[in-house]
């Protein structure tokens, strides 16, 4: 595949320790986004760092992505530079592209919102959300779930969360559904989807300015009210504007992207393993422990970047200040020297007392995915809801269809056919 008419191609050549070419594979291609995960068995098997059609090398394994995510010496703030080097979009400061300090203030301030108390308090409302959604679903009999359940429950609880009123949801979906697009990397998207991506960060900081400036205003009880509130009160803590708009920005993408992405990836692999939904059907328990399986075997976000701040020794290889590496979160959750039978879903993995090594869905070390608890509360109603109220999910199209999406990888569609519970 050229890179975007570059002559460069993403074809990665992979070689052993003996220096014997064994296979060429495009691990960036859309023909692997229905299953990349046998083009990640090839990369582990290549070694811990593999050259990179990008130009950072690859990091397939587990143990060194591990290691990675922890280390504070690999940073997270070039990822901008090294995967849209030349967008014509300028994307507000957010604090996912941050180090400290900036970073820990920032972050300080938004995981008030995130408190165990407060998302905790929102499961209710989660259940009234998915209870409605399941039930028109189940009258429909063939549905796409996509459409169904995976968009509007993350959707709906994120803008709450936020503020946004209930007539600009269908505009945050577009919004979002642009600049996720556009997290990919550069040389992978065409012109129109980078012309898309423009129009869309425009779109998103034209309508939450506005929304900022209301709520400065008019505060009510939601997140941006309370942002807003701390950049009246508190100088020291005061966000600037960019800051606010690419807080924003991160918690609304992230915020329902890939908990989109994590539902409908659950569903199919539930489906593509009747045992173990018919185990959660029997102990309906297990649902909170799924949800981290199926952040395992299936993560809807599948790489990250870092780049290294001094020199840094790792698997017998040397870093220089400036180096950079893509860590292939998907692959990693599946390295069978991590996870024993890692191809296999299995609900009780996370139920166990015995150690089991951590997924890497949600990041590690500083950059943790700040709304980690939200996304296991949403998923976990949704399974809990379908395991009392389906019998059965038939799949109508397999592989289902899956946007292009490199870096949050999900379907565009899971048309199914669901059987009510008697």
């Amino acid at each position: 595949m050229d890179l975007a008419g570059t002559g460069r191609t993403a074809t990665t050549a992979v070689e052993d320790i003996t220096g014997v070419q064994h296979a060429v594979i495009d691990a960036f291609s859309p023909g692997w986004r229905h299953d990349p995960y046998r083009s990640y068995d090839i990369l582990r098997a290549a070694g811990p760092f593999v050259p990179g059609p990008l130009g950072p090398s690859l990091v397939p394994g587990y143990a060194e992505c591990d290691a990675i995510l922890q280390n504070p010496a690999w940073s997270h703030a070039e990822e901008s530079e090294l995967l849209h080097p030349d967008s014509d979009v300028e994307l507000p400061g957010s604090f996912l592209w941050m180090e400290p300090p900036d970073h820990t203030r920032l972050r300080g301030l938004v995981s008030k919102a995130f408190t165990p108390r407060r998302i905790e308090g929102m499961r209710g409302h989660a259940e009234q959300v998915v209870a409605s959604l399941l039930e028109r679903a189940l009258a429909d009999g063939e549905v796409d779930l996509v459409e169904a359940l995976a968009y509007p429950l993350p959707l709906t609880m994120v803008c709450e969360l936020l503020g946004v009123p209930a007539s600009e949801h269908a505009a945050i979906r577009r919004m979002s559904a642009g600049i996720a697009r556009g997290l990919d990397p550069d040389a992978l998207m065409s012109p129109d989807e980078l012309a898309n991506r423009t129009a869309a960060v425009g779109e998103f900081l034209d309508f939450f300015g506005a929304l900022v400036a209301d709520r400065r205003a008019r505060p009510r009880q939601d997140l941006i009210s309370a942002l807003a509130q701390v950049e009246a009160e508190d100088e020291d803590d005061r966000l600037t504007a960019a800051e606010m708009l690419g807080t924003l920005l991160v918690l609304v993408v992230a915020g329902h992207e890939t908990t989109v992405n994590l539902i409908s990836n659950g569903i199919l692999a539930l489906i593509r393993h009747p045992d173990q939904f018919e185990l959660l059907r029997q102990r309906p328990g297990l649902a909170l422990p799924a949800v981290d399986e199926m952040l395992r075997y299936d993560a809807p976000a599948q790489l990250t970047t870092r780049t290294a701040r001094q020199e840094i020794t790792l698997s017998g290889h040397t870093f220089a200040p400036g180096d950079s590496l893509i860590l292939m979160l998907g692959s990693a959750n599946r390295d069978p020297d991590a996870f024993t039978d890692p191809d296999r879903l299995d609900l009780t993995r996370y139920a166990q007392r015995a150690r089991v090594n951590r997924h890497l869905a949600f990041g590690l070390g500083l950059h943790y995915c700040i709304g980690a608890s939200l996304v296991r509360l949403e998923v976990e109603v949704a399974l809990r809801a379908i395991a009392r109220r389906v019998s059965a999910i038939t799949l109508l199209a397999d592989p289902p269809p899956y946007r292009p999406n490199l870096v949050v990888r999900g379907m565009s569609e899971l048309p199914v056919r669901l059987t009510a519970a008697v």
